[in-house]
């Protein structure tokens, strides 16, 4: 396998960033998302979502610490592909913006288990410490064990938050939330 490199990303790389979305969604939900939307996924109508995001500079922005930036994304590259990303930036959730937020991170299911998702995390835990965030929080949904155990094997450990969610505004969703504390010394496992 080729070396990750992580990046940010830009609008061209939304065809690639829905790519990965979509293979992800589909590959780690069957039987936690109905489906019939996971089938009903399509990578263009998510590359045009995406591009979208992208071009208003990835998401908009919500209060946390003097000097915060907007919700960002970084791109995993194996050569030239998109295999992985993650977005992140302060909490979006009532009264949670002194924390970060890890929004989401995927890798292409070819990928799992080859470093990637590792080489995202340490990138954004270190850009969210030097946010001046403390610790940080991000929700996995019920029953997504191969995820769950992702995260508590960085370090991430459930708090007893839950919440509801939904699909596509047809199924509910429950969501398990992971906090950790973040340490401003971890260095980057590629520059961003």
């Amino acid at each position: 396998m080729a070396e990750v490199s992580i990046r940010w990303a830009d609008v061209k790389d939304a065809y690639g960033v829905a790519t990965v979305h979509v293979a992800s969604w589909r590959s780690a939900y069957p039987g936690l998302i109905a489906q019939h939307i996971l089938d009903g996924l399509s990578i263009s109508t998510r590359a045009e979502a995406w591009t979208r995001l992208l071009s208003e500079l990835a998401f908009p922005s919500y209060a946390g610490p003097a000097g915060t930036k907007p919700h960002r994304l970084l791109i995993a590259e194996c050569g030239n592909r998109i295999v992985g990303w993650a977005s992140f930036g302060a909490g979006r959730d009532e009264g949670s913006s002194d924390q970060g937020e890890l929004a989401g991170l995927y890798v292409h299911p070819d990928f799992w288990s080859k470093k990637v998702g590792h080489a995202l995390m340490l990138n954004v835990e270190q850009e969210l410490a030097a946010d001046g965030f403390q610790s940080a929080y991000l929700w996995v949904l019920f029953g997504n064990d191969r995820a769950a155990s992702f995260y508590e094997s960085h370090g991430w450990r459930t708090d007893g938050g839950e919440k509801i969610g939904d699909a596509g505004g047809t199924t509910e969703l429950r969501e398990v939330r992971h906090v950790t504390a973040l340490n401003s010394a971890k260095p980057p496992t590629s520059s961003a």
